[in-house]
């Protein structure tokens, strides 16, 4: 039992080492071990959630038939962030719970990218994005594409991010309501967002994965604050509705 605990601690959780300074020497306070720990465990934490950080989005669209306030550039250009950061982790060989939640956002991103033209009455525009997005995907997935293309893709995640949330909070403010936008899934992308910071330091030490997730952070504090002070506006269509 002990050696079958000792396994999944190790291989999911913890270097062999801190192992025995948790479970052999009783050193609980042991600093770098409990960064690891913590880390792994916020990264994890993240995967699980990630899972199911954008199905509030999307049910809330199916639900309403609509995209209403949802900006369909802020949402490709989220994706091309998403994407690069992806690439990027797997051509580095970074560990899984470093970047994991970034394949269950991918999916869930185009999902919402789909819906935006499906209930605009483009259906075949949105067909054509599934296609043309995982071809693209594919070819930065195989040995054909240089590294050096590769770190380029993840660079532009910055500039990527900030465009894709001031465009949203752009059709916030003249809309003068956050529309189909939902809270449960802002506030989580922000919370991630904070805590895959910490987590990309410890990990991967890789100072351009860290600037992104500062960077990230930041945009999605500023559409969590819109939620917030946009709160109780009811978008025009629905008040006429009722």
């Amino acid at each position: 039992m002990a050696e079958w605990w000792k396994e999944i601690l190790v291989k999911f959780l913890i270097p062999e080492t801190c192992y025995d300074e948790f479970f052999v020497n009783f050193n609980f306070l042991h600093v770098p071990c409990l960064k690891i720990l913590i880390s792994k465990g916020l990264g994890i934490g993240i995967i699980m959630g990630s899972v199911m950080v954008k199905l509030p989005q999307i049910f809330k669209i199916l639900g309403a038939k609509s995209a209403e306030g949802l900006n369909f550039t802020s949402i490709l250009l989220e994706l091309v962030a998403i994407t690069g950061m992806m690439v990027y982790s797997i051509a580095n060989s970074f560990p899984f719970s470093a970047w994991g939640e970034a394949l269950f956002l991918m999916i869930q991103t185009v999902a919402i990218g789909f819906l935006i033209q499906y209930y605009g009455g483009k259906t075949s525009k949105g067909v054509g994005l599934l296609s043309i997005y995982f071809a693209l995907l594919s070819l930065l997935l195989s040995p054909l594409t240089p590294m050096a293309v590769i770190t380029m893709l993840q660079t532009s995640n910055m500039p990527a991010v900030v465009i894709s949330r001031l465009m949203q909070a752009a059709t916030n403010y003249q809309n003068g309501h956050t529309g189909q936008l939902s809270a449960v899934t802002a506030f989580l992308l922000f919370a991630g967002s904070l805590a895959r910071i910490f987590t990309s330091v410890q990990e991967t030490g890789d100072p351009l994965m860290a600037l992104t997730f500062t960077v990230s952070a930041t945009c999605n504090g500023v559409i969590v604050a819109q939620l917030l002070y946009y709160w109780n506006v009811v978008p025009p269509r629905v008040k006429k509705v009722q």
